[in-house]
């Protein structure tokens, strides 16, 4: 696993992970670099670890084990509750890939989950302008064959 921080529109970190057991200390590490509240795109095809970068996520917030983490493709949101620097802190994994407009994407609530202590990770919401608009950064995780994954955050100053 290897960690760059080239500066860009905001401040970008890139990380290379070789399995998914690396791909999840990634989550765990980004959690520092994280302040609520924070509204993150988490881009990259089908199969590309967004869901396993969450599981780390959750497992350094205390908010749940990586095994109890599951996609959010079907219920469309998963929320947990954990912890940072001894304060609660709620995480929100949302798949909108289903959604099909705007309109759908407001019985979400999005407005009320985006409180101060919520970290909400939301993937392919770039679909939406509303989401576009509201994101304070993006994860974009591409393969780069077999387990190998290039992960790029970008967040905005």
């Amino acid at each position: 696993m290897t960690n760059a921080a080239p500066p860009t529109e905001g401040k970008t970190h890139e990380f290379t992970t070789q399995s998914g057991a690396d791909t999840i200390e990634v989550g765990r590490k980004l959690v520092r670099l994280l302040k609520p509240p924070q509204l993150l795109l988490l881009q990259g095809e089908l199969g590309t670890g967004k869901t396993t970068l969450v599981k780390g996520i959750a497992q350094a917030l205390d908010a749940a084990e990586p095994d109890e983490v599951t996609s959010p493709t079907f219920t469309l949101l998963h929320e947990y509750e954990g912890t940072r620097d001894g304060k609660p802190v709620k995480l929100y994994h949302l798949d909108v890939y289903r959604l099909e407009g705007e309109r759908q994407l407001e019985t979400l609530g999005l407005d009320e989950l985006l409180t101060s202590d919520a970290l909400v990770f939301i993937e392919w919401g770039e679909k939406f302008k509303s989401i576009r608009k509201r994101a304070t950064g993006e994860i974009v995780i591409t393969s780069e064959g077999g387990d190998k994954r290039k992960i790029t955050v970008t967040l905005k100053e």
